[in-house]
């Protein structure tokens, strides 16, 4: 018996659907009615004999055979999109919407500077860029790339690791000259601690000595944010210390209005990361920007001029 073809155009449907949790919404992103959406869902499912998406008088979301197969499926639209624009004599003109998640901070410091340059050179790309310190799951929520400052954890996800980004213990002068300067983590009971809550343990501090090894402390924190930029005013105002990557304190630390504490101790540094779902074939316009992202951002783009 001859094997049936796949209904590549319903898994596409069902990878637009999963991606906007909408029939609705799908059907006006790709241009057909809300039937011929349903229609091709419920072709699949039947074809497949399981249910893939479960219905609501509200809202859908996908079941567990939904989640299983949803990462294929949106392969289905980038491998085709990327087949068309090489196939076509318009591939080299690159086009259309490319999703991007961002750290908010790093976002808002750093790559707005030089998204600019990108949409001058390529003014046929749409950009969407999501701002957030949250780990977005870039097939589910469809995002064809994302910048991450992590220490990454083994995932099938492909990654590109750009620079890396020091974490630093700092404080104003002002607090350093008021309740002294910490030379060892055990010190640090006594003070007073500014402190980011997106870290896997928000409350440890976690340090390393090239002789006495790994120390864990945990300070009193004063205050807790889910934003490393909310802390720099308290931190400049000598309200307490803080852990913070060094592209959001080094203009302070340069200026003086930050000094960093226990330079012999180290945090262990993280990387930017280029995150991209794992296909073999991207459609040009997100080539483009992933090429664009790694020459500029491959050498840290913040300042090396910190006396420590």
């Amino acid at each position: 018996m001859t094997k049936r073809l796949p209904d590549l155009e319903a898994w596409a449907i069902f990878a637009k659907v999963a991606e906007y949790g909408s029939f609705s919404r799908a059907a006006r992103e790709l241009g057909l009615s809300d039937p011929t959406v349903s229609k091709a869902i419920a072709r699949l499912e039947a074809r497949l004999g399981i249910t893939l998406i479960a219905r609501t008088s509200r809202r859908v979301s996908l079941t567990d055979a939904g989640y299983a197969a949803l990462e294929r499926a949106s392969r289905i639209i980038s491998e085709g999109q990327a087949v068309e624009e090489e196939a076509t004599e318009q591939s080299s003109v690159p086009r259309g919407r490319v999703r991007v998640s961002v750290p908010q901070s790093f976002g808002i410091a750093y790559l707005s500077a030089i998204l600019p340059k990108f949409l001058g050179a390529y003014p046929e790309i749409l950009l969407d860029v999501a701002l957030s310190d949250r780990k977005v799951d870039l097939v589910a929520e469809g995002f064809d790339l994302a910048l991450r400052i992590a220490k990454l954890e083994d995932s099938s996800l492909l990654s590109r690791r750009l620079c890396a980004v020091r974490l630093l213990l700092v404080g104003a002068p002002d607090y350093f000259h008021r309740h002294g300067m910490p030379t060892d983590p055990a010190e640090l009971g006594r003070h007073r601690a500014l402190a980011y809550t997106g870290g896997v343990a928000r409350d440890v501090w976690r340090f390393l000595h090239p002789t006495f090894g790994e120390e864990t402390v945990q300070p009193p924190v004063r205050l807790w944010a889910d934003n490393a930029d909310l802390l720099n005013p308290a931190l400049i105002a000598g309200h307490g210390l803080a852990i913070q990557p060094e592209f959001l304190v080094w203009r302070e630390l340069r200026d003086g209005k930050l000094a960093i504490a226990m330079p012999e101790w180290s945090v262990t540094p993280l990387g930017l990361h280029l995150i991209m779902p794992p296909s073999p074939r991207r459609p040009l316009r997100v080539q483009m920007l992933i090429d664009y992202l790694a020459r500029e951002l491959t050498h840290a783009p913040w300042g090396h001029d910190i006396a420590e």
